[in-house]
């Protein structure tokens, strides 16, 4: 019991730590430009390092993954909805599928 506890008090803190730190340097407002834009792209960034392994290895063939990614990025190059994306790039997959087996 003891160790649980002390796994989440580590998970705890190490998830905190970085959330804290950045409003304790930082009390000012951040003047440069260059590092604003650059803060701005972040969350964009750790999103996609986040979905784009996981859409590679989701349907266990690299194969209809590749074939739904591409699907997603071409709706998405032409400024398609969030749903018509995400459902059309599904059907890619299961379509794709459900030929080649």
């Amino acid at each position: 019991m003891g160790r649980i506890l002390l796994a989440v008090f580590l998970m705890a803190l190490v998830s905190y730590l970085p959330r804290v730190l950045p409003m304790i340097f930082l009390r000012k407002r951040i003047q440069s430009p260059f590092f604003q834009s650059f803060l701005s792209y972040v969350p964009y960034a750790v999103l996609g390092a986040m979905t784009f392994p996981a859409i590679l290895y989701a349907t266990g063939d690299t194969a209809s993954a590749l074939v739904g990614l591409s699907v997603a990025l071409l709706l998405a190059f032409y400024e398609k909805g969030l749903m018509t994306v995400a459902i059309c790039a599904v059907l890619a997959v299961y379509v794709f599928q459900f030929f080649t087996l």
